[in-house]
């Protein structure tokens, strides 16, 4: 594992990488961890953005915070990280889950926060986010604009989204949203609020229709 952060309480580093298979208790897993992580994470990255890009419409910033904190890219940090190394889990394909490994990586966040405060928080994050940001100087587009340019095209029809249930607590709760275009089957994506789940759904769709980045 290869977090540049030295935890004063060892037990939030546990709990954190400690996966609900494991263990059921909401103290002992990283669930009641990777909600705070969760948000965290938005405000620090939210203000990285901020900073970076002083000139940036509002519209411009949220594509790049979506693309920054999507599960694809916080399951690649914590790939990085080798989180999925030192997961305590019960079966060996969740280390592989890329859900599980977004969650554990914002769990970790989430430990940090409670063991060295906002400012280790934020630094955690800037260390493993701050490369990323730079990565791409014109702001990504998002799965849902590429999606409905390339349907266009396509003759394919304007994407349709709907809301096909809703699990989970009341603070923590996720989505899953289809969507379908003109001659082709619906498919289905997730996330933990609705926007994240439409985006998810786009991607796959996406892919189906062969688009190629």
């Amino acid at each position: 594992m290869k977090i540049n952060y030295k935890f004063k309480n060892t037990n939030l580093l546990a709990q954190a990488l400690t996966h609900s298979s494991l263990s059921s208790d909401n103290h002992k897993n990283y669930e009641r961890l990777e909600f705070l992580g969760d948000r965290v994470l938005g405000v620090a990255v939210a203000s990285l953005l901020y900073s970076a890009f002083p000139n940036e419409p509002e519209g411009n910033l949220s594509q790049r915070f979506t693309a920054l904190v999507n599960k694809d890219m916080v399951s690649t940090v914590a790939l990085k990280l080798e989180l999925n190394k030192s997961m305590h889990v019960l079966g060996e394909e969740i280390r592989t889950n890329e859900n599980v490994l977004c969650d554990v990586c914002e769990a970790i966040i989430g430990a940090v926060f409670i063991d060295g405060g906002i400012d280790a928080a934020i630094n955690f994050v800037n260390e493993n986010w701050s490369s990323l940001i730079h990565k791409n100087v014109a702001p990504p587009k998002d799965a849902k604009t590429t999606l409905q340019e390339f349907s266009h095209v396509k003759n394919l029809g304007m994407p349709l989204y709907q809301l096909v249930k809703r699990e989970g607590l009341e603070h923590e709760p996720h989505f899953y949203i289809s969507v379908s275009l003109s001659g082709i089957d619906p498919i289905i994506g997730e996330g933990k609020n609705k926007k994240l789940a439409e985006f998810d759904a786009a991607k796959q769709m996406l892919k189906r229709i062969g688009f190629n980045e």
